[in-house]
């Protein structure tokens, strides 16, 4: 039976490229699990890649068939933007392991649902100075910067992943990253490469 790694953090805390990094190292195997979104979709991204963009219609018609298998809506400045996860057979867990990118809550909903055994939280935490100063270099490289919007999700972020919230979800492993994403990348492989060889 396969393993889900649920890679999660607050915004700007490096979780994109440590997944796409992951997600290349042949020698970890891991599957691409394609999240769900009713955000607009930013410079740079593809429909399919980093999430399926649907509109609120899309997403009513998926959570009325019972598709969905967890979800959290933001209320920002431009609107409410849902994030969600579909059972659209895209995770089978006696085919391998797999990849997620996800939220403390959004954890404990997947745990929840594929049972606690088969679903291992990779919590990647660093300083508020230095994922500040991510967020406004990454903000200022958008055609139209949306700095208000960036400000409510960090000061959400700091909310939604509150210390005694990671405890209470069971979360006691993390991975910081507040210098070298290599070195962060690096513990985290070693650590998916334990689990892996130990439950094989």
């Amino acid at each position: 039976m396969g393993k889900i790694f649920l890679l999660m953090g607050k915004s700007t805390s490096g979780k994109d490229t440590i997944y796409k990094k992951l997600i290349l190292n042949e020698n970890l195997s891991l599957r691409k699990v394609v999240p769900y979104t009713t955000r607009p979709m930013r410079d740079g991204e593809t429909d399919g890649v980093q999430y399926f963009f649907k509109n609120d219609d899309e997403y009513r018609a998926l959570r009325d068939s019972g598709k969905i298998i967890e979800e959290r809506c933001y209320y920002t400045n431009y609107g409410e933007w849902r994030y969600f996860t579909v059972d659209d057979e895209q995770i089978d867990l006696s085919a391998g392991d797999y990849l997620v990118i996800g939220t403390l809550e959004s954890y404990c909903y997947i745990r929840d649902y594929f049972g606690k055994e088969n679903v291992v939280p990779l919590l990647i935490d660093v300083d508020a100075r230095i994922r500040l100063e991510r967020a406004m270099h990454r903000e200022a490289k958008q055609e139209h910067p949306k700095y208000d919007e960036m400000c409510r999700r960090f000061l959400a972020d700091e909310e939604d992943f509150k210390e005694e919230k990671i405890k209470e979800a069971g979360v006691d492993q993390r991975f910081y990253n507040n210098g070298a994403i290599e070195d962060c990348i690096n513990s985290i492989t070693e650590y998916i490469e334990d689990i892996i060889r130990t439950d094989r």
